[in-house]
């Protein structure tokens, strides 16, 4: 995701005149909707890229304190292309839901509330598509850690900024036989608007 785009957001959030601050609270929800994109890191011994993409990206907070969340990311599926030696040589499409605990620093009455966030990861994919045959790639499950930021703009409206390390790792296999793992660890960034409920 474009960087200067992120860091416009951002400015944006602060510059925003909002006359009152959005307090979290036990039992509140907040739900986010906006851009989110996957970028891999590949690296490992099959010599294999694997594309970025940017989908519809969903956040859903239930706060069980104060200070402490639970969330959830989901998005519409993300196709990348796989690519050897500058070639595209295949296709797949995933969707990698995280469950994530967050915790929030600031006092619950600030308008400004970054966080921090730890959780898992479980990828799946399917709809693969490759020159080099019946190709499959299998389900991960990985680690994930993340920053973000809550901006109000008014007391249930909301601007969002996240970041998060994802560890996904597949099997490829190729016409039935296994042929090497594949490490994707992407950075998933996400720009988009909340409301808390």
């Amino acid at each position: 995701m474009d960087k200067k785009f992120l860091s416009a957001v951002v400015g944006t959030a602060f510059l925003a005149t909002a006359s009152s601050a959005m307090a979290y609270e036990a039992g509140d929800m907040v739900l986010r909707v906006g851009a989110a994109n996957v970028n891999p890191h590949a690296s490992d011994n099959l010599g294999l890229d694997v594309e970025d993409d940017t989908q519809l990206g969903l956040t859903g907070v239930y706060m069980l304190t104060s200070n402490i969340g639970v969330e959830l990311l989901a998005a519409t599926p993300f196709k990348h292309d796989i690519v050897a030696g500058g070639t595209k040589i295949g296709e797949t499409k995933q969707l990698p839901p995280t469950l994530s605990l967050q915790y929030y620093p600031m006092e619950a009455s600030s308008a400004f509330q970054p966080y921090v966030s730890a959780g898992l990861n479980y990828t799946t994919f399917f709809s693969e598509e490759s020159v080099l045959g019946d190709t499959k790639l299998d389900d991960s499950w990985g680690l994930s850690v993340g920053v973000g930021m809550d901006y109000a703009i008014s007391d249930n409206l909301l601007i969002n900024a996240a970041v998060w390390k994802i560890d996904i790792d597949t099997e490829v296999s190729v016409n039935g036989s296994k042929v090497g793992t594949q490490k994707i660890d992407p950075t998933v960034a996400m720009i988009s608007l909340g409301y808390k409920f």
